[in-house]
């Protein structure tokens, strides 16, 4: 196998003492250091200096149908919204980090591809709690039970989500027609004073002409999602990913947080980048064709020394129930950015508007007071 996938064992699991009274360590945001919780001493995680490697993806698409496994992950998986992640070396149970629901470490193993680079988390808790409360001052009509939830740190799950990252030289040859606008006088007729008038008014045409030609483009960290237990329309929205700041995959950085299994394969993460590709390809073309219009009959890409990396990139989660649905909250474990679900207060609108009512009829009668008044 290429260097990277190796066989592990189920080691995400195993606990990490303090040397000095034997409680937990635990990674320490936006520092390089497993910290004790309990007396505070900690060891610096020592830098690997090694480089984030590229796979080859059509060489790791035969291997996994040659039935090579890469890595056994113990996890539990969430009976509400089937999710995958690990818990904490020492929990046995808990809330879904996604979802909220209670689960007990019902743990089955797996085996997948072994991460080969993350970003380890930058901002802790309480920074996560403060930008969500800063989201929140911005949100109108929020009910009041969003704001109490977010006021609660220990609402908030640090954990790794999955993603692929794609590298592809791409060519692609296309067909389609290039449109001019050329103008033509047109005559008109209209009524003025009741009589018909004749004119002319200028109006547009389009000359196509059939082109062909090829557009390249290399791609360069395509990013796409390896979990679908956020809603897609969450999972868009997160961006600001410092991918440049990638740490060589390293244990120690998950100490303390959860890791989610991926639940999209590589060959089929790789369809998705493809399609985000294709968008990027087609405004070249529009681009190469000219004029003033274009039409595209079609393109022919080839992808040549096409390469991946499993990455895992942090977010601090929050899930609750507000009248029988889940709202699920994120925040970027590196920039502190916000996204989410968020629930409307009937009341809240209600009296807005009522309150917009009251306001126009006073502005109303005001308004007929002056007029009686002769002013």
């Amino acid at each position: 196998m290429s260097d990277g996938f190796q066989e592990t064992t189920a080691e995400n699991q195993r606990e990490y003492p303090c040397s000095q009274c034997g409680s937990l360590l635990k990674f320490q945001p936006g520092s390089r250091s497993i910290t004790c919780q309990h007396c505070g001493h900690g060891n610096e995680i020592e830098s690997e200096n090694k480089p984030v490697i590229e796979h080859d993806l059509r060489q790791a698409i035969q291997e996994a149908k040659a039935g090579h496994q890469v890595e056994e992950n113990i996890t539990v998986k969430c009976d509400s919204c089937a999710a995958e992640y690990s818990f904490e070396a020492n929990e046995h149970a808990g809330s879904c980090p996604f979802c909220g629901t209670d689960t007990v470490a019902d743990t089955s193993s797996s085996k997948q591809i072994k991460p080969d680079a993350l970003l380890p988390f930058a901002i802790t808790k309480q920074e996560a709690a403060g930008s969500m409360q800063r989201w929140l001052k911005g949100l109108w009509f929020a009910p009041s039970k969003l704001a109490r939830f977010a006021r609660g740190n220990g609402d908030f799950t640090g954990i790794y989500l999955p993603y692929w990252t794609f590298d592809s030289d791409t060519q692609t040859q296309y067909r389609g027609q290039r449109g001019t606008n050329y103008y033509v006088k047109v005559p008109h007729t209209t009524m003025v004073d009741g009589k018909q008038v004749r004119t002319t008014r200028t109006e547009v045409r389009v000359k196509w002409k059939s082109v062909k030609g090829s557009v390249a483009r290399f791609f360069d960290d395509v990013l796409v999602p390896g979990s679908h237990s956020l809603p897609r329309k969450t999972l868009d929205r997160i961006s600001g990913w410092d991918l440049s700041s990638l740490e060589s995959y390293q244990k120690d950085f998950l100490i303390g947080f959860r890791a989610e299994s991926y639940q999209v394969e590589v060959d089929d993460a790789f369809v998705q980048a493809q399609e985000i590709m294709s968008s990027v390809i087609y405004n070249d073309i529009r681009r190469d064709i000219g004029g003033d219009h274009q039409r595209i009959q079609d393109a022919d890409t080839k992808h040549d020394d096409t390469s991946f990396k499993h990455i895992l990139l942090p977010l601090w989660l929050s899930a609750f129930q507000f009248k029988g649905k889940t709202y699920r909250l994120a925040v970027n474990g590196r920039n502190g950015e916000v996204f989410g679900e968020r629930p409307y207060s009937g009341w809240k609108i209600f009296f807005a508007v009522l309150a917009g009512l009251v306001v126009a009829a006073a502005i109303g009668a005001a308004a007929i007071a002056i007029d009686k008044g002769g002013f």
